[in-house]
């Protein structure tokens, strides 16, 4: 697919909601010489508006810068080998808006001096340039003088490297905003050499716009330096998981959670004891004087309704021990601590019927923490099911205000009007 093709596709043609399944767990924008495509996580509904579209895909790339720092190989079977995610994309964003938004191409101006009765006046040149009277007093007045002017050069270096600059940015990333080209920018110095008069610029200014832009400029040029013309760029990652736990912790978790964090080890006859790794869970959220503990899954169970991609055995035992160890060594009362899983939905189109951007699809137990002489289970024995639209978590995982807290909360404590765990089967 040449250029023109690429340029001529439709935006939305381009983009792709994961499904989870083998091969399909990518989440980013990937591109080879025969296309690029916008790959969105599970559970995502693509706004109908093409500009909200566009704005839905700047917040996954933002999503992604913000959390994806430690996850930096990818692999994909359309490609020979693990690659290296290094793409700066930002860089490159920043240099496409940029020029979208003011038209022009950098220029910088060289200094000139005219003579003239105002302006910036270079007092060195005026009194060796321009004639004086003499006045009755002894002192000297000027009547012209010479004063700094500036005249626009196009034809200066640096010019020549946004040009250059702006055309391979559009070439890779323009067409998510229009379907359009800058000319192509002719003469310029070579990549090694503009990365060093752009390193002498951002030395040499203070001016925040001008140092985004030249540092977008050699961010770019230091990627082009290393990958050549490679076709091909990624940016994202194959463990969204790791994503979505961070997300969940980052909008409810409490900041200091290694307080709760079940801590083991091993008292030995042969040496010094040895404390191993702790149970570390995803999230505990304190709202009012109520705990709830949280395990982030990023499983496809709220896309699917199929019951084998809920978590497992592992999972929901581990949950009821983080909960256990709460109670036990930290003091909270069984009947103010909850526990629940929650999992990515479309809250738009769902199996389910429910209509929030949160919902609740049942709860997990440990048969073995049935007692048929209490059948009440203590309310973090049953770990609810969660399930939270992925595009209003991407949306709101920052600041999250009160009101989102308390919809969380009342969705888990939906335990309290469950009636009692029936008996296990033999």
């Amino acid at each position: 697919m040449d250029l023109s093709e690429i340029l001529s596709k439709n935006l939305r043609e381009r983009c792709h909601v994961n499904t989870n399944n083998d091969g399909d767990s990518f989440v980013g924008v990937k591109a080879d010489s025969g296309d690029a495509v916008i790959y969105f996580p599970i559970g995502y509904q693509l706004p109908d508006d093409d500009d909200q579209l566009r704005a839905d895909i700047n917040n996954l790339f933002g999503v992604l810068s913000a959390f994806m720092k430690e996850d930096r190989v990818i692999e994909s079977p359309k490609f020979e080998a693990p690659q290296t995610v290094d793409f700066p994309i930002h860089a490159y964003l920043t240099i496409v808006r940029g020029f979208l938004r003011t038209g022009r191409y950098y220029v910088e101006s060289d200094p000139e001096y005219i003579t003239d009765t105002k302006g910036r006046v270079s007092w060195a040149r005026t009194v060796k340039e321009q004639r004086a009277l003499l006045q009755r007093n002894g002192s000297l007045i000027f009547t012209n003088m010479t004063v700094r002017s500036t005249t626009p050069n196009t034809n200066k270096e640096i010019t020549q490297i946004h040009r250059f600059c702006v055309y391979e940015a559009f070439k890779q990333l323009g067409w998510l905003y229009v379907p359009f080209m800058p000319e192509e920018p002719g003469a310029h110095p070579g990549i090694k050499e503009a990365i060093q008069i752009l390193n002498k610029k951002l030395a040499s200014t203070n001016n925040d716009n001008e140092q985004e832009l030249f540092g977008a400029m050699r961010a770019m040029l230091i990627y082009k330096d290393k990958k050549g013309d490679d076709a091909r760029y990624f940016f994202g990652t194959d463990h969204f998981e790791n994503v979505w736990e961070r997300m969940i912790d980052k909008a409810f978790g409490v900041e200091d959670k290694e307080q709760f964090f079940p801590r083991t080890r091993w008292l030995l006859d042969y040496g010094a004891d040895k404390e191993k790794t702790p149970l570390i869970p995803d999230s505990v959220m304190i709202y009012g004087d109520r705990y709830y503990v949280i395990d982030a899954k990023c499983y496809r169970y709220g896309w699917t309704g199929n019951p084998d991609h809920l978590p497992n055995g592992t999972d929901i035992n581990k949950q009821i021990t983080y909960a256990e160890y709460i109670e036990k060594v930290k003091g909270v009362p069984a009947d103010r601590l909850f526990n629940c899983f929650i999992m990515p939905y479309n809250h738009a189109k769902n199996l389910f019927r429910l209509t929030g951007n949160v919902g609740n699809i049942g709860e997990a137990i440990g048969d073995w923490r049935y007692d048929p002489d209490h059948p009440q289970m203590k309310y973090y024995e049953r770990i609810q099911g969660i399930v939270m639209d992925t595009r209003y978590l991407m949306y709101n995982y920052i600041g999250t205000p009160e009101q989102q807290r308390r919809e969380l909360a009342e969705c888990i404590e939906k335990v309290k009007s469950r009636g009692h765990v029936s008996p296990p089967r033999a």
